[in-house]
């Protein structure tokens, strides 16, 4: 079960073959006060696979991503005028995008339930971005349900001047990572299938 509603993370699973349930769930996505970044994109994907298997589930997996600059954690902004900072902070500079994955595996007969967790940090260059190309991006619509109010899949893209680490994580779920954690509960991966 795929505790998310982001089509991103979604494609990026049926891409590898799953057939998922998708079930997403809800979890507080405020930043507690002193919270670090890590900690909390850790809690709010536990918070959302806990959610989820409470309603049913053999395997959950569940997600959060964050944009960090500075000290500032950029979640989905509030609107337009929200975006176009944001922006206006990523242009010309690096920031991190981290990623907190959690799966979870319900008890079962002979097997033992399961949590474990990652998280996954890629830091990303941004181009200088002028007022119009700010202007242009947020009227597409494209940054206003996006963390750091940008989508490296989209139009986005453009403005990516440099990647290091996992590109998928950019994207919304660390691929290599959230494998990983799905193969240590006992889910069949797809190379084991055969």
């Amino acid at each position: 079960m795929l505790a998310s509603q982001s089509p991103r993370r979604r494609e990026l699973l049926e891409t590898m073959g799953f057939s998922l349930d998708v079930r997403p769930a809800r979890a507080d996505e405020s930043l507690r006060p002193g919270e670090d970044p890590v900690a909390y994109v850790l809690r709010v994907a536990a918070d959302k696979a806990r959610a989820a298997a409470a309603a049913g589930g053999e395997v959950v997996l569940a997600a959060d991503t964050a944009v960090v600059l500075g000290r500032e954690v950029l979640g989905k902004p509030a609107g337009e005028g929200d975006a176009r900072r944001m922006l206006r902070a990523l242009s010309g500079a690096a920031h991190q995008v981290l990623t907190g994955v959690c799966v979870r595996r319900a008890a079962g007969p002979g097997q033992a339930g399961a949590e474990l967790a990652a998280a996954v940090s890629t830091e990303v260059w941004f181009a200088p971005l002028d007022q119009s190309r700010i202007d242009w991006y947020v009227a597409t619509g494209e940054p206003l349900d996006k963390a750091g109010a940008y989508a490296i899949q989209g139009a986005g893209g453009a403005f990516v001047r440099g990647v290091r680490g996992s590109v998928s994580n950019v994207v919304g779920l660390p691929l290599d990572e959230s494998l990983e954690l799905l193969g240590r509960v006992g889910f069949p991966l797809p190379w084991d299938r055969r």
